[in-house]
C-alpha cells in the first residue's frame, strides 16, 4: 500500500469522490477532521469499539504494513476511545493512520506520535461502558452510513476521509488524476482571461436546455470534456 499512498499524495479526495461520481462508484466519504499533519491511504483495518482498548492490541495482531485503523464508535460524542497510546501502539504494528468515527483524547502527545489521526473531534474522557464484543467486531466498521471492510481503501486528507474498493483503487485514482488535470488546464485559462463560462460552452448549454429541459450540466460537461462538478 505504499504506492497507493505515493499515487494519492498528489491528488485531493474531491478529485477521487469525483472519480466515484464519474465511474458510477458509491461515493462513501465522511467529514472527520484531521488530528494532526499528513494524510492517509491504506487498507482499511476494521474495528468495532465496545469500550476497552484491548480490540485495537488484538486488531493489531493481524495488521499489514500500510493499513489504516478505522474505528466505529457510532460517532459517539459522550467519550474518547483513541488516546497517545494506541496511536504509538498502531505506529509500532506498521499502521499508517488512525480514521475515528466518534472521539479522540491527548490530542498533544497523539501529534507528537506523528501519525495522521481523523476525528470527530476531542474530549477528555474515556470509555465509562464496556459493552460485550460482538464475535465479527473485527471484521467491518459502520463510518457514518457506510460499512467498510478489509476489502476496502480509505484516503483522507483536509477534507476528509473517503472509501474505495481496493479492486478499483487503481482505476479512481487513474481517473482521478485525468480530472485534476482537466481542473488545474481550466483554472489556468480562467487567470489568463477565459472565463469557465466559456470555457465549457455555457451559453451553448443554456440554449440547448431551453430545447431539452432535461439536460443535465452534467451531461454537457462530459461532451465538451469539462471538470468541474465530476
Amino acid at each position: 500500500m505504499v504506492d497507493l499512498l505515493k499515487r494519492f499524495e498528489n491528488l485531493t479526495t474531491a478529485h477521487v469522490a469525483d472519480a466515484c461520481l464519474r465511474a458510477d462508484v458509491p461515493v462513501r466519504t465522511v467529514s472527520l477532521l484531521p488530528v494532526t499533519s499528513g494524510r492517509v491511504a491504506g487498507r482499511v483495518l476494521p474495528v468495532r469499539h465496545v469500550g476497552s482498548v484491548d480490540i485495537y492490541l488484538e486488531a493489531f495482531e493481524s495488521a499489514e504494513a500500510g493499513d489504516v485503523l478505522v474505528v466505529d464508535n457510532g460517532g459517539r460524542r459522550d467519550e474518547a476511545c483513541v488516546g497517545d497510546l494506541v496511536a504509538e501502539e498502531a505506529k509500532a504494528a506498521g499502521v499508517t493512520g488512525l480514521v475515528v468515527w466518534g472521539l479522540h483524547r491527548d490530542t498533544v502527545d497523539v501529534q507528537a506520535v506523528g501519525l495522521p489521526v481523523y476525528s470527530l473531534g476531542a474530549l477528555p474522557t474515556g470509555p465509562l461502558r464496556l459493552d460485550p464484543q460482538a464475535p465479527d467486531a473485527l471484521e467491518y466498521a459502520v463510518v457514518g452510513e457506510w460499512t467498510v471492510t478489509r476489502a476496502d481503501v480509505v484516503l483522507g486528507d483536509e477534507d476528509g476521509v473517503i472509501f474505495i474498493p481496493a479492486g478499483r483503487a487503481d482505476e479512481l485514482l487513474d481517473l482521478a488524476a485525468s480530472i485534476q488535470s482537466t481542473e488545474r488546464r481550466q483554472a489556468e485559462l480562467i487567470r489568463a482571461g477565459t472565463s469557465l463560462r466559456r470555457q465549457v460552452g455555457f451559453d451553448a448549454y443554456l440554449a440547448a436546455r431551453k430545447e431539452r429541459p432535461s439536460l443535465t450540466f452534467r451531461e454537457h460537461l462530459r461532451g465538451v470534456g469539462g471538470a468541474i462538478e465530476e
